[in-house]
């Protein structure tokens, strides 16, 4: 069986990265295909558990580097509960986050630089990379207001992930510096990050990451067609 797919989606908080998520999961389906979709951090119990203390508004005096280090226990265990398995099953693995976002929020937002997340990734992660990346980049005010409103209303409503405002408090020079940093990652991986950019419809995004998958797809297909 040949390994499956594995593709992530990127971006600021309020950039749509979810709803693209289970856009693409559905048409993904509707085709045929075998997919899992996870999210981080989450995904698993223990993962669960590191979620609520990294994104409660409550949690405070958390340092930097303690928060890299929850971030990447978070991963190397979904890498072993979720994400791994289903890539040997040859499953189409769709997560919302990878080390993307902590090379840009922490490395960048919180100013501890690329190469401790990249050492970390590769000790604790294998060095395993998407195959596919979607960094979704819309207004940044405006993505981050739709954020702030969601979290405002999941508190009002009680509902889960109540509290999960930490980051969406944080200041418009954080969060300068966390789009800075996508962009500076976008340009490295050229080949595997494909960069969304702008206002566009819900549909009109989810047209273009189906095509864009879709090619990668057929051309996963025509590569292992060509193989002894």
């Amino acid at each position: 069986m040949s390994r499956g797919f594995f593709i992530t989606f990127e971006g600021l908080d309020g950039s749509g990265k979810s709803t693209q998520l289970a856009g693409l999961k559905a048409w993904l389906e509707a085709r045929g295909e075998s997919v899992t979709a996870t999210r981080q951090p989450g995904g698993t119990h223990i993962g669960d558990g590191i979620r609520g203390l990294l994104l409660d508004s409550r949690t405070h005096d958390l340092s930097p580097l303690a928060e890299l280090g929850l971030m990447f226990a978070d991963r190397a265990q979904s890498i072993a509960e979720v994400i791994g398995p289903a890539l040997e099953r040859g499953d189409v693995v769709l997560c919302d986050r990878f080390t993307d976002s902590t090379e840009a929020y922490q490395g960048g937002g919180r100013q501890l630089g690329s190469r401790i997340v990249l050492d970390l990734h590769a000790r604790l992660c294998g060095g395993l990379q998407p195959d596919l990346t979607f960094l979704l980049l819309p207004n940044l005010q405006r993505a981050l207001q739709r954020a702030r409103r969601r979290n405002a209303r999941s508190d009002a409503e009680g509902s889960p992930g109540a509290n999960e405002n930490r980051f969406e408090r944080e200041d418009q020079a954080f969060y300068r510096r966390v789009l800075n940093k996508y962009r500076e990652i976008a340009a490295r991986e050229s080949g595997r990050v494909a960069v969304i950019e702008g206002d566009g419809s819900i549909d009109e995004v989810r047209e273009q990451i189906a095509k864009l998958t879709e090619k990668r797809l057929r051309l996963r297909a025509s590569h292992e067609k060509g193989r002894p």
